[in-house]
């Protein structure tokens, strides 16, 4: 009766009456009132009453919220799909969109989207199976915009991204919308903010949805639907620029870098000089956020390769490594144009240690050479340089490769630039941490306790002259924290076995430091009593354990 009788004489009336604010309200009227299967079952007599409207009604809005309407009803179960197939709504809805279009050749751009994005809307409900038929909508809304340039419209920009972010929404998978070829042509016509905003909306889908991107194809694609975050697109951009906007996107985009991923390591090595490609081109401002994850996504791969089979013959094990290597040496090298000379040298360092885990001596001793250069030409804060020796020093310390030549020449350089530092007590803890680098516990190589014992003497002169200068220019002797950490080195050492460490040594530092405390001029200073009440604690500790270990604590007296 509704589709014989009621539907076609309501349509007379609404065509005849000729008012256009008449025609629309009616039209709206209808799609609300009536049951949802009523209009799909009515699907052609509907659409076909769209054209004999009069030219001025806004028939994209009847169009979008029938669509709406229909969108809706087959989000509600599954069990109406059928009806939907059975009618081939799709089809009739696609062939009313275009003849809507073509009609109105003034229709605004907004419009034409508005309609693409309520027909994408209502077909990842009815066919989310159908990805032909989501690039069938974008490749005709990129037909549309072609020639249109980049989008000033904001309303139009705000529909596109509504129709690109559809299908995330709906896929909650970034592989799908790779697979879609209209979908970067779409996103070339947003402007250079908007393509940013967009980029963010597919980094943040990816992070929750924690997408593992694993072959080298997508990441190209992603990362060429990304470049709104990647590099500055727009020179103008910088007048808006946002500190903390660019940090969380950066931080969004260095995530994104360290979930990439692949179990074969030459597809693996494919997706790192992709990436690498892509970032380098980021600018100073960005290299800071994105080199470091790329490195340490690289070097998971140099560890996993140490783990695999070690039965492999040695020529493929080690020709992966030492390709992955030079790309961090020129990767790490992109930073010297920011500059950061102390993130270049820490990630110099971790390259280093890497090397040395892989066998790979010449690739190791480089990259503490670049490390070097950075220490003597870029760094020159008096923090930072204290900061670097430590990383210098500990690093140094883990290193299993080197021949006897290259290992002194490292170290002579180390403990160089330790004496060299500008405050007395920074050099003194330098000098004195140098000690570790003559014995090594695990390696019967490195065990000198001569040059260890020169160390710590050397840090004793340099605490006693920080604390003559500090009894010059204040009056009073200055803390003998120093003196209690240097004794922590000899008590360190003379329990690992190194015999240049006597229990004199240790007895006469021991009483120098009681003879300071107890000094009329010695300043106050807490965390130094605290110190030594712990480390005469730990000697009582280790005489009461008895044993080997016992005896040998047995004759200092504390």
């Amino acid at each position: 009766m509704y589709k014989e009788t009621v539907l076609p004489r309501i349509l007379e009336q609404v065509v005849n009456c000729k008012d256009e604010i008449a025609q629309g309200y009616l039209m709206d009227c209808i799609i609300q009132v009536f049951p949802d299967e009523y209009h799909l079952q009515t699907l052609e007599t509907l659409l076909g009453a769209c054209p004999q409207l009069q030219p001025s009604v806004d028939i994209k809005m009847v169009l979008a919220r029938l669509m709406e309407r229909l969108s809706n009803y087959a989000a509600l179960s599954t069990d109406v799909l059928p009806e939907f197939f059975q009618v081939e709504a799709f089809a009739k809805l696609n062939s009313a969109i275009g003849k809507v279009i073509e009609a109105q050749e003034d229709m605004p751009i907004a419009g034409v989207v508005t309609l693409y994005s309520s027909l994408l809307t209502f077909t990842l409900h009815v066919h989310p199976d159908r990805l032909d038929y989501v690039d069938q909508i974008l490749g005709a809304c990129v037909k549309k915009l072609s020639g249109k340039g980049k989008l000033k419209d904001s309303i139009a920009t705000k529909q596109i991204v509504a129709l690109l972010s559809a299908p995330l929404e709906k896929y909650k998978d970034i592989d799908t919308a790779l697979k879609l070829s209209n979908y970067p042509h779409v996103m070339e016509h947003l402007d250079d903010a908007t393509s940013k905003e967009m980029a963010n909306v597919l980094v943040q889908t990816i992070l929750k949805n924690k997408t593992c991107i694993s072959t080298d194809e997508k990441v190209e694609a992603l990362f060429e639907l990304m470049k709104g975050l990647i590099r500055d697109l727009d020179e103008n951009l910088h007048d808006e620029f946002d500190e903390e906007d660019f940090k969380e996107e950066q931080n969004s985009v260095s995530r994104l870098i360290q979930m990439l991923h692949n179990d074969d390591p030459e597809e693996m090595l494919k997706i790192i000089c992709t990436v690498k490609k892509h970032i380098v081109t980021g600018g100073p401002k960005r290299l800071p956020f994105t080199v470091p994850p790329l490195i340490f996504n690289s070097l998971k791969l140099v560890r996993r390769l140490q783990n695999q089979d070690e039965n492999a013959p040695e020529e493929e094990t080690s020709a992966i490594p030492k390709k992955i290597f030079q790309i961090l040496n020129q990767i790490i090298e992109a930073l010297s144009s920011v500059p950061v000379p102390e993130l270049a040298l820490r990630l110099y360092l971790e390259c280093a240690e890497a090397a040395n885990d892989s066998d790979l001596e010449p690739v190791a001793y480089e990259f503490f050479t670049q490390a070097y250069i950075l220490y003597e030409e870029e760094i020159s804060d008096s923090k930072a340089q204290v900061t670097a020796i430590q990383l210098i020093i500990g690093t140094l310390q883990r290193m299993h490769i080197f021949g006897v030549e290259n290992r002194d020449t490292l170290t002579h350089k180390a403990t160089g630039y330790s004496a060299k530092l500008l405050k007395k007590p920074d050099q003194c803890k330098a000098v004195y941490s140098c000690s570790h680098l003559f014995w090594v516990d695990d390696q019967d190589s490195i065990k000198d306790g001569e040059r260890v014992l020169l160390c710590l003497k050397r840090a004793l002169r340099i605490a006693n002259a920080a604390q003559q200068m500090s009894n010059a220019t204040r009056g009073s002797s200055g803390s003998v924290l120093l003196f209690i950490e240097i004794l922590n080195k000899y008590l360190y050492f003379y329990e690992k076995g190194v015999t240049q460490i006597t229990v004199a040594s240790i007895q006469s530092l021991i009483e120098l430091i009681t003879t300071e405390m107890q000094s009329e001029n010695k300043t106050a200073d807490p965390a130094a009593d605290a110190l030594l009440a712990s480390t005469l604690r730990y000697i009582q500790f280790q005489k009461d354990k008895g044993g080997a270990v016992g005896e040998k604590y047995e004759s200092i007296k504390s």
